[in-house]
Order: structure tokens, then C-alpha cells, then sequence
């Protein structure tokens, strides 16, 4: 499977997949399921970061996590898989048509047991989880909200927890000059860089896997 890393080309995308893990067969007919969307479809994040998620859950020991932004559900997978026994996740959405798929596949995985679907805005449904203190968080949603939901989950993080944002390369339109057509999507994430690297609650590193993700470590 090709990367969606706008960094990688095909060739070396094949050799890290064969170095890697391989996909397993729920996650294929989940991104085949997904690519029956259309253009959409490139909202899912990619095996590697799929493998990613996974190993960043299961080292980090994360019994509870909550993801803004599940679509059809291949980054819930992944977290899900390395919960620590008896731990949950908690996804926001807004969206029943997509997150029909991800129920599926969660289901045929064997892990919807430890996914707690909430469909609503997600600041509401943020506002309203109950104080235990968070071990992990996942954003992948609406770029003009990606300030507003890293300050209502970074105060939820325990010491050591992590925050991991998508999409912070935006394909690489963050690096140029900055300019009066700029997209609002565009014009979001570079504002979020900015605040997550000046935030003393978090050490924060920036990843090029996949479209770019942000990693913030609880201090």
C-alpha cells in the first residue's frame, strides 16, 4: 500500500511497509470500505501511522484515551489495540453515516468493547467527561478547533500523558510564505504550531509521518 506521507515516494513507501508490520486483514477491508467514499476517503490516516497509534498506545501504557475526529474508525482501531487491559477509549464524532463503518469494523476486530462512541460536538462532549485524568488524546478533526481542543485536553493529561495531532504538515502548505489566499485549514494549523510549541504545559515535537503529526508530552 502506498504511503500517504506527501514526503515519501512509492518505492521507499513499499520498502517501510515491508519492513514493517503488516496490514491485517480488518484494517484492509476498512480502508477498501473507506475508499468506496470517494475523495473523502483521504480523511483516513494511513497503515503507517496506523501502526504508529498502536505502538504509541501500548508502550505509553494508556488505559484511557480519548480521539476527537474518528471517520470511519482506522485510527480508533489502532489505539484500541494497544490499550492496556481494561482500558477504553473515548470517541467524539458528529457523524452516524461514518461511524457506521467504524462499528463495523471495531466489531469484526474484536474491539468494540473498548470503544465508547459519542456522536455530538466534541467541546461538548469534552466538557462533559467526568475529571479521571487522561493517559492519551488523539485530534484529528476540524482545523479551526484544534487550538480549542488541545486547551480542553491538555489540562485532562496526566504527567507524562500525550496529545498526538494530525494533519500538522497540511501536505507541506504550512512552509510557504504565508499569504492572503491561504485556505482557513492552512491558516488553522500554522496557528496551532505556534501554540503548541509556546505551551509550557507540554514538550512537543513535530513527526513526518503520514500528513504530519504533533506529539505533546504532558510535563
Amino acid at each position: 500500500m502506498s504511503s500517504r506521507s506527501f514526503l515519501v515516494a512509492d518505492p521507499l513507501a513499499a520498502f517501510i511497509a515491508g519492513a514493517s508490520e503488516p496490514t491485517d486483514p480488518v484494517a484492509v477491508r476498512l480502508i477498501d470500505r473507506t475508499a468506496e467514499l470517494g475523495g473523502v476517503s483521504g480523511m483516513q490516516i494511513g497503515p503507517d501511522q496506523a501502526l504508529f497509534m498502536t505502538a504509541l498506545t501500548r508502550i505509553s501504557g494508556a488505559r484511557l484515551v480519548v480521539e476527537v475526529g474518528t471517520f470511519t474508525g482506522m485510527s480508533a482501531l489502532a489505539i484500541a489495540r494497544g490499550l492496556a487491559p481494561g482500558g477504553r477509549l473515548v470517541c467524539c464524532d458528529v457523524s452516524e453515516k461514518w461511524t457506521t463503518i467504524a462499528r463495523a469494523a471495531w466489531a469484526e476486530a474484536g474491539v468494540d468493547d473498548r470503544i465508547d462512541l459519542r456522536i455530538g460536538p466534541a467541546v461538548e462532549t469534552l466538557a462533559g467527561l467526568a475529571d479521571e485524568p487522561l493517559d492519551a488524546a488523539f485530534i484529528d478533526a476540524d482545523k479551526p478547533s484544534y487550538v480549542a481542543y488541545h486547551d480542553a485536553l491538555v489540562p485532562r493529561l496526566r504527567p507524562g500523558g500525550w496529545l498526538a495531532v494530525d494533519n500538522t504538515l497540511w501536505s507541506g502548505a504550512v512552509a510557504e510564505p504565508p499569504s492572503d489566499t491561504d485556505d482557513a485549514n492552512t491558516v488553522a494549523i500554522r496557528a496551532y504550531a505556534a501554540h503548541a510549541v509556546a505551551d509550557d504545559r507540554v514538550d512537543t515535537v513535530v513527526l513526518s509521518i503520514g500528513d504530519g503529526v504533533t506529539l505533546n508530552i504532558k510535563r
